[in-house]
C-alpha cells in the first residue's frame, strides 16, 4: 500500500500508548494529573502529540490509549481525529474530556470523537488489519525501513512493556523501530513519527 492511501475509516496513522498505571475510573480532580491519576499527564501529552497542529488537527490519524490501572483495567479511550471536537493543547482541558469518557457506566462514544470500550492491548490489536509497528529503542533505525500506509504504531508509557504483553506483541509480527539513538518520552516519539511520515509523504 502506498503512503498516500488510507484504510476505509480515512485513518492512515494509528497509535496505541499503553498506560501501565492509568486510571481506568473517571472520578479524579484535575490539579494533580501526574499525582492522583497513575501518570495519566503522560497520555495526555500523547493526544496533543498525536492530533495537534499549528491552528489544526490531523485529521487522518487515530490514537488508543490502553488504560491498566485501578479501579476497573482494562479500558481503551479511542480518539479519531476526523470526528474530535473541544480538543485545545492544555492538559486540563483534554483531561476533562478524558475524565467525561471514563465516568461513563456504557461503552461507546462520550463526546465527538472520543470512545469508551472495556478492551485489553491483545484484543485490541487483534482488530488491526494492516502493519503493526513496535516502536522500542533496541529496533532498526525508522530512516532505514520501509514504511507503508496505513500503519500502527504501538509504545509504551513511562514502563517498558511487561514481558507478557511484549510477548503478546510479537505475536502479532511486527517490525520493531527505534527513532534514534536516545530513548524518548512516548509523546515525543509521536511527533517524531509524525514528522518522519511528514517528510516522506
Amino acid at each position: 500500500m502506498s503512503s498516500s492511501e488510507a484504510d476505509s475509516t480515512g485513518i492512515r496513522r494509528r497509535f496505541v500508548v499503553v498506560g501501565h498505571d492509568a486510571t481506568t475510573a473517571g472520578d479524579f480532580g484535575l490539579n494533580d494529573l501526574a499525582g492522583a491519576t497513575g501518570r495519566l499527564d503522560i497520555l495526555l501529552r500523547c493526544v496533543n502529540s498525536a492530533f495537534l497542529l499549528s491552528h489544526d488537527l490531523r485529521r487522518d490519524t487515530e490514537l488508543y490509549l490502553v488504560l491498566l490501572g485501578p479501579p476497573c483495567p482494562p479500558r481503551t479511550l479511542r480518539l479519531v481525529g476526523r470526528e474530535l471536537r473541544h480538543l485545545n493543547p492544555d492538559e486540563r482541558s483534554t483531561a476533562a474530556l478524558l475524565r467525561q469518557a471514563l465516568r461513563s457506566p456504557t461503552e461507546g462514544q462520550s463526546s465527538p470523537g472520543i470512545h469508551v470500550k472495556s478492551l485489553g492491548l491483545s484484543t485490541l490489536l487483534e482488530t488491526f488489519p494492516n502493519e503493526l509497528v513496535y516502536l522500542h529503542e533496541n529496533g532498526t533505525d525508522i530512516r532505514q525501513a520501509a514504511l507503508s500506509l496505513p500503519t500502527t504504531f504501538l509504545l509504551s508509557d513511562h514502563h517498558d512493556l511487561t514481558p507478557e504483553e511484549e510477548a503478546a506483541v510479537l505475536g502479532f509480527r511486527p517490525q520493531r523501530l527505534r527513532l534514534g539513538p536516545r530513548p524518548l518520552h512516548a509523546d515525543h516519539a509521536i511527533l517524531l513519527v509524525h514528522n518522519e511520515l511528514d517528510r516522506r509523504a
